[in-house]
């Protein structure tokens, strides 16, 4: 942990937990869709539904699905941005379950219709951690670069992507696997301590247990803009 760490990130206030890390949910989200956001349906758990309203939490989340950093001067009047963008939105209160009180629920769907889920938490001092994706669990905070892919289960599928993350040149720092049933649906989450090349991943995406893969880019470090109105380069097959 770094010194910046614990004094927390630069950003629009009042909160790093409630603005800076909803802003960064919002841009995990956002690299999990690859296209333009079109609407979303957000759910504000314990913490976030009591207080997001006045710690700017709502602006910061859908300043994220628009691509801003949590510094971004623009964050304030995320919503009139988000009408010029053609980006609707809706917020509801919800209980997650057993997760942190400062967490949310994320429907996106994108201009051509494609649609992705997460649950996020912000943790304290803009960090977060995403702990579902289209309800499979998975563990990322976005601080380094993380491998997303969802597939059929089958035998030795982990091990290949592995394989391949070795003959990339990249290693891996975390792994979680989740699975609807034997042979089912799954989801494989793998932080990397860098990106995959291009050609690793169209050639991951062209396998044919693979539904979708994505390469979430590192959220954390202010400077490291996501677009702001670009739609993030993802590979994947589509669902």
């Amino acid at each position: 942990m770094s010194l910046l760490d614990m004094i927390g990130p630069v950003m629009i206030g009042p909160s790093s937990s409630h603005t800076a890390g909803a802003c960064r949910i919002g841009l995990v989200a956002r690299q999990l869709l690859r296209e333009a956001p079109a609407s979303t349906r957000i759910g504000l758990h314990a913490s976030f539904a009591k207080t997001g309203k006045g710690h700017g939490t709502l602006q910061a989340m859908v300043a994220g699905l628009l691509g801003f950093q949590p510094d971004d001067d623009r964050l304030p009047n995320a919503f009139a941005e988000a009408g010029a963008a053609g980006l609707s939105f809706e917020f509801h209160d919800t209980d997650l379950g057993d997760v942190h009180p400062n967490s949310a629920q994320i429907e996106l769907t994108g201009a051509g219709g494609e649609r992705v889920g997460l649950v996020a938490s912000s943790t304290g001092g803009g960090v977060i951690e995403v702990v579902k994706v289209d309800g499979f669990r998975v563990s990322f905070s976005g601080a380094s670069s993380t491998l997303l892919t969802r597939y059929t289960d089958a035998l030795g599928v982990i091990a290949r992507v592995a394989s391949l993350v070795a003959a990339d040149h990249v290693n891996i720092a975390a792994l979680v696997c989740s699975r609807e049933k034997r042979g089912g649906a799954a989801m494989l989450c793998i932080e990397l301590d860098g990106p995959l090349s291009p050609a690793a991943l169209n050639f991951l995406s062209g396998w044919p247990e693979m539904d979708w893969v994505r390469m979430v880019r590192p959220i954390m470090d202010a400077g490291d803009t996501i677009g702001g109105g670009d739609v993030p380069v993802l590979a994947g097959t589509t669902a």
